[in-house]
């Protein structure tokens, strides 16, 4: 993933569990009618056959296709299924050690929540970009939310690309669209019946 165009551009994240039988054909039918920067395969197993299972099959998709497919967290899994890098959850404090163990030429991501500090961190360590969210709030984790002033600072002050995930709708992406590189959308379409046209409706909001 390098600096995006002045629109943004999608970043899909998995659930966290997939039917490969049926995930394969809906990721497919959405990476054909939307150009996808990257898809983050962030399932909650820890399960590591599970785990190359899923990114094999993905990758059949994401390849054929041209984009990029990165797994949450799991650096070595990255590194031994030959992926194109990996989301790290801890913001700065494995950048360094992944960026070592997958080489130059890999994405190397890190989620930073809503602090300016974490994500300049993430940045210096040699992220290729940060993703901060939820951009509204929630009753998870610590409440933390990234406001959309930080996403206004980080597009005026920072090089390094950055994603929005979490809590997305229709009127958060459109405040944000002129804010950051990339949007990271996941459960707000999958959890729909519809994925495809979910994110039909989400991405008209983009400008």
């Amino acid at each position: 993933m390098s600096n995006a165009p002045e629109q943004p551009q999608l970043y899909l994240i998995t659930p966290p569990e997939l039917d490969l039988q049926s995930f394969p054909d809906v990721l497919g039918k959405i990476l054909d009618a939307h150009a996808t920067s990257c898809v983050r395969l962030a399932l909650s197993t820890r399960d590591e056959d599970d785990l190359a299972r899923a990114a094999d099959t993905l990758r059949v998709v994401t390849d054929a296709r041209e984009v990029a497919l990165v797994i949450a967290d799991h650096t070595l899994l990255a590194e031994r299924l030959g992926l194109d890098g990996v989301h790290l959850s801890d913001a700065a404090r494995s950048v360094r050690h992944a960026r070592k163990v997958l080489g130059p030429d890999a994405i190397v991501g890190s989620y930073c929540g809503g602090s300016r500090h974490d994500g300049m961190g993430a940045g210096e360590a040699g992220a290729d970009y940060v993703a901060f969210g939820p951009v509204q709030a929630t009753a998870l984790d610590d409440g933390e939310v990234a406001e959309g002033d930080l996403f206004q600072w980080w597009s005026e002050v920072i090089e390094v690309p950055c994603v929005a995930e979490g809590q997305l709708d229709l009127a958060m992406i459109a405040a944000l669209s002129s804010k950051t590189d990339f949007f990271g959308i996941g459960n707000e379409i999958w959890s729909q019946e519809d994925p495809l046209a979910a994110l039909n409706t989400l991405w008209s909001a983009v400008s």
